[in-house]
């Protein structure tokens, strides 16, 4: 397993304008970083995805991801390549399955090639794994927390050479987990409308957007990394039973892949950020850009996403993500009468909740919704809209595709 690993080879021109311009050292904000974030508990609150049946009842997983790319000379033109990778993983649960996993991953590292370094420390060429087993975890005293009698836990550790991630990534997981499972918010009775004609009593506008725009540009939903890094119970997902967390420490499926085969497993974990460089911008954004340009919408654009599809359309992109649930600031216009809320679900609605104590309008565009691969539909309900909102049931493409007519400011509408 060698580092860097080449995600595109030999760019272009255009493409390296790109990687300068917006996702490079110089771009406004570090989008040369992917990090992603999932912890899964058995408790009262996730029951139902859990197997939660009582206090003896307190497995645990957490996946934390922190990657870094950029450019790396090749004999031909610069190829992008994921530079530096970490990959953290740890479950609890009881000590029996504790001890099953413990055999299974070291048998899985002998099949895989991997060398042993010393005490739980293992070398594949470039990629070093570090796996520790306690029965008190210092994370968990330094909370204050107390996993049942009996139980223990395995935490898998891996680092591309030269490698260090600072202190604050590596805590990150235990901070999220001391915040708890979100609470789902209980919706209203907004109203429902088929199209955004009434957004013209409401001008100018803002937006916020969530991965319904990047999903129209051909960039996987974010069901696609819980896919990548085995969040959930691909099988349930995909028949429409809702969802089972992945807790059993058993024959994991991600430290299965990463041990068994590295090079192929190493690969697909840059596939979403692969995805999200060749993405192109989407006729609706660039509709939303013509729109402020006619003082129709205005900024900042408030976005969930780290495409960067925003900003290569134009906008000033004020980024909302974070993993502790805790919305930073919001810039609302002070001449703004109403928030435009494209593609956005659960767990990202602080924002028009602040919207609407500022006096906002709240207009929703989703179609609560998308095909699965074999053509049927799965629903997608909103969570949370509220009474007095307007929801348009539609696709970003569509619904601002007609808005644009309606406020007439298309290429050939001036």
């Amino acid at each position: 397993m060698k580092f860097p690993v080449t995600v595109i080879d030999q760019l272009d021109e255009a493409q390296l304008r790109k990687w300068h311009d917006f996702y490079g050292v110089n771009a406004d904000r570090p989008r040369y970083e992917e990090e992603g974030i999932w912890r899964r508990t058995q408790q009262p609150e996730t029951a139902a995805n859990s197997g939660w049946s009582g206090e003896s009842d307190a497995r645990r997983r957490i996946v934390h991801y922190w990657h870094r790319y950029g450019l790396v000379d090749t004999t031909a033109a610069p190829a992008l390549a994921m530079q530096e990778m970490y990959l953290y993983h740890s479950v609890a649960a009881p000590s029996s399955e504790i001890n099953e996993a413990w055999e299974q991953n070291h048998a899985m590292l002998a099949e895989g090639g991997w060398k042993e370094m010393g005490p739980g420390r293992f070398e594949l060429g470039d990629l070093h794994v570090h796996m520790i087993r306690v029965t008190e975890h210092p994370e968990d005293e330094r909370a204050g927390r107390r996993l049942p009698a009996g139980y223990e836990v395995i935490d898998t550790t891996f680092t591309s050479v030269n490698t260090f991630p600072p202190r604050s990534v590596r805590r990150r997981p235990w901070e999220v987990l001391t915040h708890g499972v979100r609470v789902k918010d209980t919706p209203g009775e907004p109203t429902y409308a088929d199209t955004l004609e009434q957004l013209k009593d409401f001008l100018p506008f803002q937006v916020e957007v969530g991965c319904g725009v990047s999903y129209e540009a051909g960039i996987p939903p974010l069901h696609r990394l819980h896919e990548i890094y085995h969040v959930n119970e691909i099988a349930d997902e995909q028949l429409g039973k809702g969802f089972t967390f992945v807790l059993a420490p058993g024959r994991d499926p991600l430290l299965a892949q990463v041990f068994l085969d590295t090079e192929d497993k190493v690969c697909e974990l840059s596939d979403m950020y692969r995805a999200c460089f060749n993405a192109e911008v989407t006729p609706a954004l660039h509709a939303l850009k013509r729109m402020e340009q006619a003082g129709k919408l205005v900024g900042p654009f408030i976005t969930n996403n780290f495409d960067a599809l925003g900003a290569r359309a134009g906008f000033k992109e004020e980024f909302m993500r974070r993993y502790d649930q805790r919305i930073p600031p919001v810039t609302f216009h002070p001449d703004a009468k109403a928030l435009v809320v494209i593609g956005l679900h659960a767990d990202r609605r602080h924002v028009a909740k602040r919207a609407r104590e500022r006096g906002l309008k709240v207009f929703i565009v989703d179609p609560e919704g998308f095909p699965r691969p074999d053509g049927s539909w799965f629903a997608y309900p909103l969570e949370g809209p509220q009474s007095g909102d307007t929801v348009v049931r539609k696709t970003a493409a569509d619904a601002i595709g007609e808005l644009e007519q309606l406020l007439e400011t298309g290429p050939t509408s001036a």
